[in-house]
């Protein structure tokens, strides 16, 4: 199995440098648009969703080497990494011993109290985190994705593994042509921008909130986009679809993704959810409950959701490049402009 990854791992690094060439453009914000191509996210997602990766359960052989290949494109691509030696966060999540109740708990609380009954179950995963420095240190925004996935079921009869193509790649691919964007610009941000990868979504969203009740600086984040699941249809009718929930009270995302989509003519159709406090099942949810300032883009469930078949063959891949491209340019508004309950504008 380590042969094949490894071929894997060199003929998709190949794939990702033949996609990677801009085109010709004026503005940073074009710059970094044209770097944008459905070639990328193929080589992204066949890889992160192939058999050989097994699923990418949290904690497992394929789980970490969906992580290790993750971080060697940071590292060929020359970012820098949030912690000062290495891409990875690494934590431990601790659950009662497997004939007891009880969901896998990252809180240093409920860690201390798992341990008091001697036989408890320890899962070893990690983050994927990098940054571009902004030009305000006091500043920070956030755009993140899950990697981790179900996994195999060796009682399952016939295909055995859960390959997560929409459920997660596909918000992965976005992260990293995102970031490959932003790169492309060739200028600095107002903001710090961090880039994320979460471990450990499905066992309970304990990547994201491992990060967020731990890491020093979360009173200088001021915004964060999430993606999971954007490269299906709910309904094959309606191929453009997608859903996108924001913070209320941040009414300038909402705009800014209408301008965008009629500027540069991106293929969607948004169902706009303004929301309170934006949680639900995915990483968005630590960040809400902090009182952060939302995006997050879905396309909604089908029928390959957490099943087997969820592979990549199935991408609506005009779908997935126009959310990735409508992200960056919110993601770049979000690291150079106000975005508060009334004010849309550039930062001085």
């Amino acid at each position: 199995m380590k042969k094949i990854i490894l071929t894997l791992l060199a003929i998709f690094s190949l794939g990702i440098s033949w996609g990677a060439k801009p085109q010709k453009a004026s503005t940073p914000e074009q710059k970094g648009l044209s770097t944008i191509n459905k070639h990328s996210a193929e080589a992204f997602i066949s890889f992160l969703a192939s058999d050989e990766l097994e699923g990418r359960e949290a904690g497992t052989a394929g789980g970490k080497t969906a992580g290790m290949y993750i971080a060697s494109i940071l590292k060929e691509w020359g970012v820098e990494p949030l912690n000062e030696n290495s891409y990875f966060q690494p934590f431990k999540a601790y659950r009662k011993e497997r004939q007891k109740k009880g969901r896998l708990q990252v809180h240093p609380d409920s860690i201390a109290a798992i341990c008091k009954d001697k036989v408890y179950q320890v899962y070893h995963m990690r983050n994927v985190l990098c940054k571009i420095e902004g030009k305000r240190k006091d500043e920070i925004v956030i755009i993140g994705a899950h990697y981790d996935h179900l996994g195999i079921d060796p009682f399952l009869d016939g295909d055995k593994i859960y390959n997560g193509a929409d459920d997660n790649a596909s918000g992965v691919s976005a992260v990293l042509q995102i970031l490959r964007a932003f790169l492309a610009t060739g200028t600095q941000p107002e903001r710090t921008v961090i880039f994320a990868f979460w471990d450990g979504e499905e066992k309970g969203l304990l990547g994201s909130k491992y990060f967020t009740q731990s890491y020093p600086d979360m009173n200088k984040v001021k915004g964060y986009l999430n993606f999971d699941m954007i490269g299906r249809n709910m309904d094959e009718n309606q191929p453009k679809h997608v859903v996108f929930f924001y913070t209320e009270n941040t009414p300038s995302f909402e705009k800014w993704l209408r301008d965008d989509i009629k500027k540069y003519d991106l293929q969607l159709e948004p169902n706009y959810r303004a929301w309170d406090k934006p949680i639900g099942g995915s990483d968005n949810t630590c960040f809400a409950l902090r009182n952060i300032p939302i995006m997050w883009y879905h396309t909604n469930g089908h029928p390959d959701y957490h099943m087997p078949s969820d592979e990549t063959h199935r991408i609506n891949w005009d779908k997935l490049v126009d959310i990735t491209k409508a992200s960056f340019l919110g993601m770049w508004k979000m690291a150079n402009c106000e975005f508060g309950p009334t004010l849309t504008r550039k930062l001085d």
